[in-house]
């Protein structure tokens, strides 16, 4: 629960951060990702057959040639996770499930106004599940976001196609901008 009424105490605070992504969203995602690897999951809730435990360490691991889904803990290590997210992003396709905290230092550091980076807002609270259920305790106090980390030459940039399937007058034959 957060302690936001709490005199000094944060509003994005709480007990627990692994929190499990629902099926239905992280079966959306991968009608069109086709993920490959979950580096931050454990054996129960992993959404893909490759995946790293917190002893396996997903910081620590190489995710090259991957497509790779990262719900990272919301915890205090949110930055590391985003900065893995971002320099893996030079050799792997990426997309996280983040907390839409534009007050942050991972925000401004590795996706606001980066030309590889595209994001959007979940609408409403997202119901997180515990142990392939929703959680009893309704959702985590949070707006998500789903953000790709995109490699230039792989996508188009503004329609998020493979760049020869755009058919868009100012991306056709030409970098897309």
């Amino acid at each position: 629960m957060s302690n936001f009424y709490e005199a000094g105490k944060a509003a994005m605070t709480s007990n627990k951060d692994d929190w499990e992504t629902p099926q239905q969203l992280f079966d959306y995602l991968d009608l069109t990702y086709h993920f490959t690897l979950d580096p931050c999951s454990t054996h129960e809730n992993a959404k893909c057959a490759k995946h790293y435990t917190t002893d396996e360490d997903g910081l620590a691991q190489s995710w090259e040639g991957e497509t790779v889904f990262c719900n990272p803990p919301y915890g205090r290590d949110m930055y590391e996770w985003v900065r893995k997210c971002a320099v893996e992003s030079r050799h792997a396709k990426v997309v996280m499930l983040i907390p839409a905290r534009t007050d942050t230092r991972y925000f401004h550091d590795f996706i606001y106004r980066k030309p590889n980076v595209r994001y959007e807002f979940l609408r409403g609270r997202l119901k997180f599940e515990v142990g392939g259920g929703t959680a009893q305790l309704g959702s985590l106090p949070i707006n998500a976001r789903v953000l790709r980390m995109l490699e230039k030459q792989w996508r188009c940039r503004r329609w998020l196609r493979p760049r020869a399937s755009c058919s868009r007058a100012t991306c056709a034959g030409r970098r897309c901008s």
